[in-house]
C-alpha cells in the first residue's frame, strides 16, 4: 500500500468509526442525562444548557483505534503521544463527570487539573529527555537546535500552555474541532515535508490523520446548533495531543504559529484578569477573545470561520518555512 493512499484510508476510516461512535453514544448520553451546565453569565448560551458533552470519548477513542488498526504498537514515540492523549482525556472526564453529577459548572478545582496536567507533562517530557528526543526544529530555517536539560522544563511548561490554551477556545460550536482539525492536517503535512529534508517519524503524520478524520466527523454534530459538545473530555484531550505530537516529533516552535488561534484565547484571558485586577476595567467585552466578538454581535459560524481560516493561513505560512 502506497504512503499516501495509507494516510487517505486512515483518514477516511477514523472518520467512519468516529461517525458511528457519535451515532451510538448521543442517545446514551442523553438518556444518562449527561448535559452541559452553561454559565449565568454567558447569556448567549442559555439555550445549550443540558446539551449533551463529553463527545471527546467518541473521536478520540475513534483516532486511537485506527492508528493502532493501521500501524501497531511498535512506535515508542507515537504511543507516548496516545498515552498523553488519553491521560489528558481522563482528567477532561472527571472534570466533566463532577460537572454532570452535581448538575453545576465547577468541575475538578482549579490547582487540581493543574497538578494533573503538570504531572502528565512532565512525565513526558522527562521521556522525550531520557530518549534523546530534545532537538527542536527552527522554523523557516534549515536547522535545528538541542535543548539539552533545558527540553524538560521548556517542554512541561508547553503541555501546561497548549492544553489550557486549546481548553479555552472550546467555547463556541465547532470553534475548537475546526481549528484543530486544520491543526492536525498542517502539522502532519509539515512532518511529511520535513521528512523529505531529514528523519521524521511518518507515524506522527498517520495520528494526526486519523485525529482529522475524527474530528471531521464530530464537526458534522458540533457545528452550530451543536447536538453535541467536546466536553473537557475532549478538549484537554485535543490539547494533550496537538503538544505531545508537536513537541515530541521535535515541532514545538511550530506551536504559536500554526496555533495561533489557541495562543490568542490564553492571552486575551491573561490580559483581561490582569487589566482587571490592576484597573478594575475590561480590555474585552468578556474573556476569551471569542466571547468578546460574540458580544459584538458576531455569530459563532462567522468566528469559527474566521478563526479556521486564520489557522489554515497560519499553516500555509508553516509549511513555506520547512519547504
Amino acid at each position: 500500500m502506497s504512503n499516501l493512499k495509507q494516510y487517505l484510508i486512515i483518514l477516511l476510516t477514523a472518520f467512519l468509526v468516529s461517525f458511528v461512535f457519535l451515532l451510538i453514544l448521543l442517545p446514551l448520553l442523553k438518556k444518562i442525562k449527561a448535559g452541559q451546565y452553561i454559565l449565568g453569565y454567558v447569556k448567549e448560551h442559555k439555550y445549550k444548557s443540558g446539551t449533551p458533552t463529553m463527545g471527546g470519548l467518541a473521536f478520540i477513542t475513534a483516532s486511537i483505534l485506527i492508528y493502532l488498526i493501521f500501524v501497531g504498537i511498535n512506535d515508542r514515540e507515537v504511543n507516548v503521544c496516545i498515552a498523553v492523549g488519553f491521560a489528558y482525556m481522563i482528567v477532561g472526564f472527571l472534570d466533566d463527570f463532577i460537572k454532570i453529577k452535581f448538575k453545576h459548572n465547577q468541575g475538578l478545582k482549579s490547582y487540581q487539573k493543574i497538578t494533573f496536567q503538570f504531572l502528565i507533562g512532565l512525565i513526558a517530557s522527562v521521556f522525550a529527555y531520557n530518549n534523546g528526543f530534545t532537538e527542536i526544529f527552527i522554523p523557516f530555517f534549515d536547522t535545528s537546535i538541542d535543548l539539552n536539560i533545558f527540553y524538560i522544563p521548556i517542554a512541561t511548561l508547553v503541555f501546561i500552555a497548549i492544553t489550557n490554551s486549546v481548553n479555552l477556545t472550546d467555547g463556541l460550536d465547532g470553534l475548537a474541532g475546526s481549528v484543530s482539525f486544520v491543526y492536525f492536517l498542517f502539522m502532519a503535512l509539515i512532518i511529511l515535508l520535513q521528512n523529505s529534508i531529514f528523519y521524521s517519524n511518518d507515524n506522527y503524520s498517520m495520528l494526526s490523520l486519523a485525529i482529522c478524520g475524527s474530528l471531521l466527523a464530530f464537526l458534522i454534530f458540533n457545528t452550530n446548533k451543536a447536538k453535541i459538545f467536546m466536553g473537557d473530555t475532549g478538549s484537554l484531550a485535543l490539547g494533550g495531543l496537538v503538544a505531545s505530537i508537536s513537541i515530541l516529533s521535535g515541532n514545538m516552535l511550530f506551536i504559536p504559529i500554526l496555533g495561533i488561534m489557541y495562543v490568542l484565547s490564553s492571552i486575551s484571558v491573561i490580559l483581561q484578569v490582569l487589566y482587571y485586577k490592576k484597573t478594575k476595567k475590561r480590555i474585552f467585552l468578556m474573556a476569551p477573545l471569542h466571547h468578546h466578538f460574540q458580544h459584538k454581535g458576531w455569530t459563532e459560524a462567522k468566528i469559527s470561520y474566521i478563526y479556521t481560516v486564520i489557522t489554515v493561513l497560519s499553516g500555509i505560512i508553516c509549511l513555506l518555512s520547512v519547504i
